[in-house]
């Protein structure tokens, strides 16, 4: 049930994903529900960049890692190892990246909005199947068009790091009480 999956998504680190890889064609089913999201003027604007052989895993890594010690003015040596790590630990990284509308027809905000229900979707699926995820979203990600082809007017967004689970999920956090986010009229 829909309602169940909504409560047991969970942001979930590489640290807690299992040495097991995900098959192309679970990731392909992944991603053909994220391209079920809703999009105004149906402009689709998701863009999804598949890092998912561990060579191209360990590409990304590195790229991060040297972006971040040549452009970071609080270098830490523990924090390169760390951003160069996660995505070598995760069994597929995807950076989303969002399409503008060329004909200006929507604005950036609405194609975000879309491109954010798109991984909604993505990770309710996840969750379904017993994968870890988490969507990033780090400075580093504005380099991006150094690393992949990014159409014009395409920009990265952040990573979706994900992995099958080593065991369960993560106790959920404590939410507010609903009525403090609720003005009835």
């Amino acid at each position: 049930m829909i309602q169940d999956l909504i409560h047991k998504r969970r942001s979930v680190y590489p640290a807690l994903y299992a040495d097991k890889p995900i098959a192309k064609e679970t990731l392909e089913e992944l991603l053909m529900a994220a391209h079920q999201a809703p999009t105004h003027r149906k402009t689709q604007p998701w863009r999804f960049k598949v890092f998912h052989s561990e060579e191209k895993r360990t590409e990304l890594g590195d790229f991060l890692a040297l972006k971040y010690r040549h452009t970071i003015s609080n270098y830490s040596e523990f924090k390169e190892a760390k951003i160069r790590k996660k995505p070598a630990d995760s069994a597929c990284v995807i950076a989303i990246c969002v399409q503008e509308d060329p004909d200006e027809r929507v604005p950036y905000w609405e194609e975000l909005a879309a491109t954010a229900m798109a991984v909604q979707n993505l990770w309710l699926s996840c969750t379904d199947k017993g994968i870890g995820g988490y969507w990033s979203s780090p400075a580093l990600m504005q380099y991006m068009n150094e690393f992949i082809d990014l159409a014009e007017g395409e920009k990265c967004v952040g990573f979706f790091y994900m992995g099958y689970l080593k065991g369960d999920l993560p106790e959920p956090w404590e939410r507010n009480p609903l009525d403090q986010h609720i003005a009835w009229y």
